[in-house]
């Protein structure tokens, strides 16, 4: 005897009150806090009426809507990881969840956040003097000063101790730099700028060293790169630094911002947060299919009634719940300080691998109506194709993963 269940798309009986929707297969929402949730709703509540009804336009326009800057900082999602200096102090657990519900919405929203508290306010906070914590740190958790990070070079991506920017110190103690920089998230649009220079003899990581330089600096030029096919809501640049001259006082001073460590940890924050931010562009992806086959018809008989469309929804909701639970794993891991580095790259690599996948799978789905922007999907995709690359690319993370599983570094031909 054959029984037909009429139940709308995603109506699972008992499931319907988890914060993660339809996908919550397994009880994951039993696994955060009240304190937890209520902040995911928060930030949610901010994508659905700020950021949802215009982010087709803005992706499509490659307009950064500044407008949602005050909006951010009113919930404390600036720096908001970090203690003191305004800032709202929140585990790493609530940033991990903030950072998906915001890639729910795009995933240039999530990347401002990024670079704003994770990379810049960041380095202020663990490698700034005091001086320069209290010169920027407040504003910038204000959304009153915005940030940027500048250290991948268009020579020097995913080796950065080959960095081209050098900075010469002059009699008296001023400091001079000249070089470039690319892919710099915001650079356009920021205050300040926490530039990375080699101060030794090129290609020595320990002479690479952190400055803060306020963009109004003269010989800091920072322009937009055009035709962006991806992250297009979202601001990356190019920076020329042509005889910049600093005071003594710009230099990060702390032990910990002296060679590649001091902007390596800043990239780990970073990453922390794509782990969790691009399962919301996955689980937004999902969402967007299981409706749309709930509502298309085809034969007769809505797409969610044949036996592929259910086959491809189970594969991507088994994803999204790993990707979720590594993500957790990983936060409460951060918040207990006992969160390797390692365990990052494994996050990054495969969260970001799946989730582009559950984007590509979501917008072939849609059929011809998915390459339209009334579909979130391919947005997302592409997105996605960023999000992958910048932080570390795949094959940077599978040969961290790869040099922790055999003691074998193998980033170069010759194994060094």
């Amino acid at each position: 005897m054959t029984t037909t269940d009429t139940r709308a798309p995603g109506s699972r009986t008992g499931t319907d009150a988890s914060f993660l929707g339809p996908v919550d297969l397994i009880g994951l929402d039993g696994q955060f806090s009240p304190d937890e949730k209520d902040l995911a709703r928060s930030v949610r509540s901010l994508v659905d009426e700020h950021i949802r009804p215009n982010i087709a336009g803005w992706y499509e326009q490659a307009v950064f809507p500044r407008e949602i800057v005050p909006e951010l900082a009113r919930l404390g999602l600036l720096g908001m990881h970090l203690d003191g200096y305004g800032c709202a102090g929140r585990s790493a657990v609530e940033y991990g969840l903030a950072a998906s519900e915001l890639e729910a919405g795009d995933s240039g929203l999530r990347t401002f956040v990024s670079v704003q508290g994770s990379l810049a306010m960041s380095a202020l906070h663990k490698h700034g003097s005091e001086e320069q914590k209290q010169r920027w740190l407040p504003p910038m958790a204000a959304g009153e000063a915005i940030g940027c990070f500048g250290l991948t070079e268009p020579t020097a991506g995913s080796d950065p101790a080959s960095m081209r920017t050098t900075a010469v110190e002059q009699p008296g103690g001023d400091w001079v730099l000249n070089g470039s920089k690319r892919w710099i998230g915001l650079a356009t649009i920021a205050d300040v700028a926490v530039i990375w220079a080699q101060t030794g003899e090129p290609g020595d990581a320990r002479g690479v060293r952190g400055f803060v330089v306020p963009t109004n600096t003269p010989g800091f030029h920072a322009e937009a790169i055009p035709a962006k096919l991806s992250m297009r809501a979202s601001v990356q640049c190019d920076i020329t630094l042509t005889d910049v001259r600093l005071p003594a006082d710009a230099v990060l001073p702390a032990d910990s911002a002296v060679g590649l460590k001091g902007p390596f940890a800043c990239l780990n924050e970073a990453r922390y947060g794509i782990i969790w931010g691009v399962m919301g562009a996955a689980r937004d992806s999902f969402e967007a299919v299981l409706r749309y086959g709930g509502e298309r018809t085809q034969f007769g008989t809505p797409l969610t009634a044949f036996q592929l469309t259910q086959a491809k929804l189970a594969d991507m909701a088994l994803e999204i719940t790993k990707g979720y639970l590594l993500a957790l794993q990983l936060g409460r891991a951060k918040d207990a300080g006992t969160l390797d580095p390692v365990a990052i790259s494994v996050g990054k690599l495969n969260n970001c691998r799946e989730a582009i996948a559950i984007a590509r799978e979501a917008r072939e789905m849609l059929g011809g109506n998915g390459i339209t922007g009334d579909h979130a999907p391919l947005r997302h995709a592409n997105n996605l194709e960023s999000v992958r690359t910048y932080e570390g690319t795949d094959e940077v993370h599978a040969l961290v993963i790869g040099r922790a599983l055999t003691g074998i570094g193998a980033f170069t031909a010759s194994g060094k």
